[in-house]
């Protein structure tokens, strides 16, 4: 049984520590087990438990108290046959069972002094079959055996292992919710208690508050992080093209190389052909000059022999012979002599040098290493928010391994189909990969193309790319702001020749006097107007912005609108000819002059012959509530109707509106609530100056009340499937003044 801090039998129940609780487990609980200690001993338990719950210290019971404590456990062993008991703590005693430190006293007589404490050695050993050999099976009940023996135990320093000690902590008092945020320490706190004047100083901030801006954070992180991954994978998808182009360029340039050296060698050897042809050339020329020279020089020697041989012949001849012969040889040697014999070499033998003009080859050579003309660039796609309204930012990319010293960029605006147009076309030279184009005429396509170029050459052009500028500001249509509550329809112009993408409403609530900051944005709007949703009883500044691919425009002129109670203007296209709109569309004026003779032609949405106007009611559903001031003398109708209500016909006389009409006659005032040329009879004996107009889409209800007393004066059940629009009629010269944009009087929430 588990109880707190329960009590083993019989015996006095330990004081528990300050920061712990102990449990005891009795695994074999019995009814009737014997409880050993008499009644005596309760006022040792009371004044334990005093201690505890006190936190006072108590000191050690050395006394007679633990004395009888002991004597009367002793006096029961001995008289039950118990003294042997002590086997079950050291007959049956294992040798690998640990020694473990147990105090003289129990653990609540610890506090204040230093214990003492020895050594013993026991263990735990509970186990029942082993219970009966120890003499306890003959008496009592198994319980009281198991309760007797546990108080002779505990009195020896022992304990079984069937009373287990749990120590468990104190559960710590709850903290309570945070229910504000610590701007300076970022951490949740209470708004009271002495957490609060630790952070006096601090600027604390609502907890939901402090989520919501928590979460906005968040979004916006998540927002960068999603950016910066399309810029990655982006960046991604652009190096793996300047990989492949690198290669592809590799790839062209290695071609280049090899027909280089292919003409280099073809050239080398048409060189080698020409000097060896020439040296041919040289050497018979000089061979056959030698040859010559040698062959004369032979013919010579002949005929020199020849001379000699013949001279000793006429030696030996008788005189007159001789001197016959002698003459005639005088004359053959005189001749011979004075012939001319050339004895120098006519070709020398020494080879002239032979200079190579390899000029050509070096040229070749050197046209290797020239850097070649840059290859066509690639205009990038148009980034988004690239542009304004009249300047655009164009970008390029090129071969990583050309060299480029400047870019020709040219540009022309985007022609229409009209044949014949001279093309503007507009040059400039920059020096990096991007250029900012001003001068442009908003929301306008231009198309552009780039050029490199270096001191090889001019590269081909890129292929064309379309940029276009941001829109112009739109035109904002404050008159035909209409708002309630909870909404507000935003109208304006494009103010852009060509059509443009979408439209942004941007809100900026004037919470605190000089506020500034966008505070919510709606994007996407495809149309010149917008529905937005807003606070009640709250001051907004509202813009717009176009947008297109070249971004968004700037912010258009301010409009302020006020969400107390509806607003709304005239609308001038249903106004009949014989009426005026005033400036702030709020007063309508039949004057005083005198009527055409002709009615107005008819129309669908104009008033011909009921002399009314309609009011432009912003279509919402819910309640919605304004003031009419009249005269008392004047014949006037106000209420409201459909849009296609019929212009020919008078207010309240169809199904398609509901209306009071006022008349004044004979100083008489009469007074009717029309719909389908039906009203009830009601008297009204106070004639309103003011007339408060309320109505209910919720509960398909029109009421009309007097404004200066409270006073209800008729309500309709309308059947409301369509937006219905105020409307105002003069039958007499007069005007009608609207108030509206005000509170719902107290007296009006009631209906």
């Amino acid at each position: 049984m588990e109880g707190e801090v329960g009590e083993a039998p019989g015996l006095g129940r330990p004081a528990a520590s300050k920061d712990f609780h102990f449990r005891h487990v009795d695994l074999n609980d019995s009814e009737d087990r014997l409880l050993i200690f008499p009644e005596e001993d309760t006022q040792m338990r009371r004044e334990v438990v005093q201690a505890e719950m006190t936190n006072e210290p108590r000191q050690p019971m050395i006394g007679k108290a633990q004395r009888d404590l002991g004597e009367e456990v002793d006096e029961l062993v001995h008289l039950y046959g118990l003294e042997d008991d002590h086997e079950l703590g050291y007959e049956f005693i294992d040798k690998s069972t640990p020694r473990i430190e147990v105090s003289e006293y129990p653990p609540y007589m610890m506090m204040g002094r230093e214990p003492l404490r020895e050594q013993r050695d026991w263990r735990l050993s509970g186990e029942a079959a082993k219970a009966e050999d120890l003499g306890f099976g003959a008496w009592g009940s198994a319980g009281q055996c198991r309760d007797l023996r546990e108080a002779y135990r505990y009195t020896h320093g022992h304990a079984s292992e069937e009373y287990e000690c749990y120590v468990i902590p104190e559960e710590e008092d709850e903290e309570e919710a945070a229910d504000v945020f610590c701007v300076t320490c970022k951490t949740p706190i209470r708004a009271s208690g002495k957490v609060l004047v630790e952070h006096k100083e601090h600027e604390v901030t609502p907890l939901g508050k402090a989520l919501e801006s928590a979460k906005d954070e968040i979004h916006k992180n998540m927002y960068k992080l999603e950016k910066q991954i399309i810029e990655m994978e982006n960046f991604a998808s652009h190096l793996e093209e300047v990989f492949i182009t690198v290669e592809e360029n590799f790839g062209r340039q290695e071609k280049n190389f090899e027909s280089h050296y292919n003409e280099i060698l073809e050239t080398l050897a048409q060189k080698y052909e020409e000097k060896i042809q020439a040296l041919g050339e040289k050497k018979k020329e000089k061979l056959e000059a030698l040859y010559g020279q040698l062959v004369s020089c032979g013919e010579n020697l002949e005929t020199c022999k020849e001379l000699m041989e013949t001279i000793e012949e006429m030696c030996h001849e008788e005189k007159v012979d001789f001197i016959k012969d002698a003459v005639a040889m005088a004359d053959r040697l005189g001749k011979f002599l004075k012939t001319k014999t050339d004895v120098e070499i006519s070709a020398q033998p020494e080879f002239e040098d032979q200079t190579l003009d390899f000029s050509d080859v070096e040229e070749l050579m050197g046209s290797i290493n020239t850097i070649p003309a840059p290859s066509a660039p690639v205009i990038n796609p148009q980034a988004p928010n690239s542009a304004t309204g009249s300047s655009v930012r164009v970008c390029w990319s090129l071969y990583s391994d050309d060299t480029v010293e400047s870019y020709q960029l040219s540009y022309w605006p985007v022609q229409d189909s009209s044949p014949g147009k001279d093309r503007a076309e507009f040059t400039m030279t920059v020096k990096e990969t991007y250029c900012s184009v001003t001068d442009l005429v908003p929301n306008t396509q231009y198309e552009f193309l780039v050029t490199a170029q270096n001191r090889a050459g001019l590269s081909p052009a890129s292929e064309c790319a379309v940029y276009m500028t941001a829109p112009c500001p739109p035109i904002m249509k404050s008159k035909e702001i209409r708002s309630c509550e909870e909404a507000a329809l935003i109208c304006w112009e494009s103010g852009n020749l060509n059509p443009v993408d979408s439209y942004t409403v941007e809100l900026t609530q004037a919470e605190v006097p000089g506020a500034s900051g966008v505070t919510e944005s709606v994007v996407g709007i495809p149309t010149c107007e917008c529905l937005v949703q807003l606070q009640p009883r709250q001051s907004y500044t509202i813009y717009v912005r176009a947008l297109n691919v070249g971004g968004p425009s700037a912010r258009s002129e301010p409009a302020t609108v006020h969400t107390t109670g509806s607003y709304f203007r005239l609308n001038e296209h249903t106004c009949h000819p014989w009426l005026t709109v005033s400036e702030d569309g709020l007063t309508v004026v039949r004057s005083e002059r005198k009527a055409p003779a002709r009615e107005p032609l008819p129309s669908d949405t104009r008033f011909t012959r009921c002399v009314a106007v309609m009011g432009n009611l912003i279509p919402v559903r819910g309640r919605h509530y304004w003031e009419v001031e009249v005269d008392e003398c004047l014949d006037y109708t106000v209420g409201v109707a459909f849009e296609d209500v019929p212009k020919q016909e008078d207010l309240g006389a169809n199904r398609l509106s509901w209306c009071m009409r006022h008349t004044f006659a004979s100083s008489r005032h009469k007074y009717e609530f029309l719909h389908n040329k039906m009203t009830p009879d009601i008297r009204i004996t106070v004639s309103p100056r003011k007339i408060g107009i309320l109505l209910d889409y919720e509960n398909s209800k029109l009421s009309f009340f007097n404004v200066d007393i409270s006073q209800h004066l008729y309500t309709f059940s309308c059947q409301l499937h369509l937006f219905v629009h105020p409307c105002f009629s003069l039958e007499k010269p007069g005007c009608l003044k609207i108030h509206n944009g005000i509170s719902m009087p107290k007296h009006v929430t009631f209906y």
